[in-house]
């Protein structure tokens, strides 16, 4: 069975002196979120933030921020329309709309270039394309108008393979079993959790610690294996690097490391090679970091699965 794990992405943040994000009802957001195909599965709060877990990856709204992540068919960019009308275009400090390369692009209901044309009757921005074109890639909207954005930083991993990769596929899996195989709650005590099991396959789980958080989601069928870590984390305030444990736990064939406003260092991953990278300067105040790395066992994998 085939599930297109790439995902689609929006932050919105609004201009200080706004009404706080987390007014909006649930209603508010499931209105918006079935304009994209998405549905609320669940839901985790705390003082700083809002975690739902959707259908289709996961919605996080603090004061003055929203993150939206969607994956599979969805249409996310009606999603992100919606909000900027509802938010309305003066208020909005920052807006980035961010796109990953799909296996089967085809089966898609809209390009990149379309999801731009569509932002552009109601906001002016620049639009990017990183990464190999026949290979991974990247697109990137952002706003003309940006204030300093949010330091975050995503790992996406491809080919996952070993121990759990393979419990990931079995026919009979437990939220428990995957947490323990995951080790997420040993290597972020502070955390808490709110998680979900797809049927036949497929996981999501957030994390919240006060301002901080972690999603990951992870599409493990074998020949479009994906999986995506997203998190606000400081590495250096931690005595590991959780990237280079996922990456050591899960084994991919080869990743992405996406961050903005952040550059990590490498020097615990497994064995890799750099096989392409590109900082983008999106204004004076913000910095996008995109490098893609292979394992040098996977020099055999053919464009496509690179």
């Amino acid at each position: 069975m085939f599930f297109e794990g790439s995902e689609k992405k929006i932050e919105l943040r609004v201009k200080q002196g706004n009404a706080s994000l987390r007014r909006f009802s649930r209603e508010f957001w499931e209105q918006g979120l079935a304009l994209a195909g998405a549905d609320i599965l669940s839901v985790l709060s705390n003082h700083d933030c809002d975690a739902y877990v959707l259908s289709e990856s996961s919605l996080f709204v603090w004061d003055n921020k929203i993150l939206l992540i969607t994956c599979g068919n969805t249409n996310l960019i009606e999603a992100a329309v919606f909000l900027i009308d509802e938010i309305n275009v003066d208020s909005i400090a920052s807006f980035t709309y961010q796109r990953k390369s799909e296996f089967l692009s085809h089966l898609q209901t809209t390009r990149f270039e379309d999801d731009c044309q569509q932002l552009r009757t109601r906001l002016s921005g620049t639009a990017y394309r990183v990464g190999h074109l026949d290979g991974h890639h990247h697109y990137l909207f952002c706003s003309d108008v940006t204030d300093a954005l949010s330091s975050s930083t995503s790992l996406l991993m491809y080919h996952i393979k070993g121990d759990v990769a393979d419990y990931l596929r079995q026919p009979i899996q437990t939220k428990s079993k995957i947490k323990a195989l995951l080790q997420l709650q040993q290597l972020l005590p502070d955390f808490v959790f709110d998680d979900h099991l797809f049927d036949p396959c497929g996981y999501s789980i957030n994390g919240l610690h006060g301002e901080q958080f972690l999603t990951m989601h992870i599409t493990p069928q074998e020949h479009s294996a994906y999986v995506s870590i997203e998190t606000n984390l400081n590495f250096a305030q931690y005595p590991f690097n959780i990237f280079s444990e996922m990456l050591n736990m899960l084994n991919p064939g080869s990743w992405d490391i996406i961050s903005v406003n952040q550059q990590l260092s490498t020097e615990s991953y497994p064995l890799h090679l750099e096989v392409a990278s590109c900082e983008l300067a999106l204004n004076a105040t913000n910095s996008f970091n995109y490098k893609h790395y292979i394992q040098p066992v996977s020099d055999v994998l053919t464009a496509t699965e690179l």
